[in-house]
């Protein structure tokens, strides 16, 4: 493999090789001053990963360039598995994903290199298209929402899925975003933890920011005056002892940790119920936001979802122009904010 192609793919096993050759190994990347340039790039993958979504491009000139390029990759994975937030894991996978997308598209002689390193089947047909079988299509298109990603709205002939290569690539980003998510947090030594102190001090710094301007209170707290009808609704019921069904539970916990309530908080919420079981509701709110499984909480359900389940309750003029409850608290919390300012 050439040394360009290393540095513009760099989770290749060919890029590894090409580290080796050149006699960098992790120990000095984590402590030698002539890596110093490979630290700070993987710094900044992963701070663009969390702030704007992507991989900035650099300059790729020189051979020097390019080693650093390489090495910058498995320095920013080890950052992200330090810090071990998923959140942080899934944005950097993404931008990474999204980075290598944006190369094939340039880069056509790439892709079946690239399709095999993530085991994804595919083959050039007569006509120039990319096919695959169809439970590799599946496989890498599943979290594809759009209407044009359903199979039966592909060109399916005798089980081979015929793509076109920009569609391809986007299935190929999907593989590498899981890759990338399935093989983090990495094991990273403590005394390069140390070592890298400093970068990964920064990033959970910038991390929590982030977090806290994503989030539908604004890192406020939690006013309840902003909730949804439906989300009032069910806990107005949940502290009345009203038996809830678990569509409705799920709702309301997912909701508020999406919120940022802590368990101890949401658990305050049941417990003003006067039949509370505390071992219960335990059980099923640490499940729920992902305590129980130390990972990452589910997502609160969208409008549809929370219609089709029989527990939209009470809708008003805003609820009728939004998707998804969490824009109502973003929508309400804005717009009395707004009113402030103006008085």
């Amino acid at each position: 493999m050439d040394s360009h192609q290393a540095a513009r793919y760099p989770f290749l096993k060919g890029s590894v090789s090409y580290a080796e050759e050149n006699s960098a190994d992790i120990e000095s990347l984590v402590r030698l001053p002539s890596y110093e340039k490979a630290r700070k790039r993987g710094l900044e993958r992963v701070l663009s990963a969390i702030s704007q979504h992507l991989v900035s491009d650099v300059p790729l000139l020189q051979e020097y360039d390019r080693l650093m390029e390489v090495l910058s990759y498995p320095y920013a994975r080890m950052i992200v598995s330090c810090v071990n937030d998923r959140f942080l894991t899934k944005r950097y996978a993404l931008a990474e994903a999204s980075r290598m997308n944006d190369l094939l598209s340039n880069d056509r002689g790439s892709e079946t290199m690239v399709a095999e390193e993530l085991e994804v089947g595919s083959a050039i047909d007569p006509e120039g298209l990319v096919s695959m079988h169809f439970s590799d299509y599946l496989r890498f298109s599943h979290m594809m929402k759009a209407v044009e990603w359903k199979l039966i709205n592909t060109d399916l002939r005798g089980g081979f899925v015929h793509l076109d290569p920009d569609k391809f690539d986007r299935l190929l980003q999907n593989a590498l975003q899981e890759r990338i998510e399935s093989e983090l947090p990495l094991n990273v030594p403590d005394q390069f933890r140390k070592a890298m102190r400093n970068d990964i001090d920064h990033v959970i710094v910038v991390l929590s920011d982030t977090k806290m301007k994503l989030s539908p209170t604004g890192g406020k707290g939690v006013n309840m005056d902003y909730l949804p009808p439906c989300i009032k609704a069910i806990l107005a019921s949940a502290q009345n002892g009203v038996n809830l069904p678990h569509s409705a539970r799920f709702a309301l916990v997912t909701y508020l940790n999406a919120l940022g309530l802590t368990y101890e908080e949401i658990i305050g919420l049941f417990a003003q119920s006067p039949d509370f079981d505390e071992s219960k509701s335990s059980y099923q709110i640490k499940h729920i936001t992902g305590e129980e499984r130390g990972r990452e909480g589910y997502t609160p359900p969208e409008c549809a979802t929370m219609r089709t389940n029989g527990i939209c309750f009470d809708p008003d003029g805003l609820c009728a122009k939004i998707n998804h409850p969490l824009s109502y608290y973003k929508i309400k919390s804005g717009n009395t904010q707004k009113k402030e300012e103006n008085a």
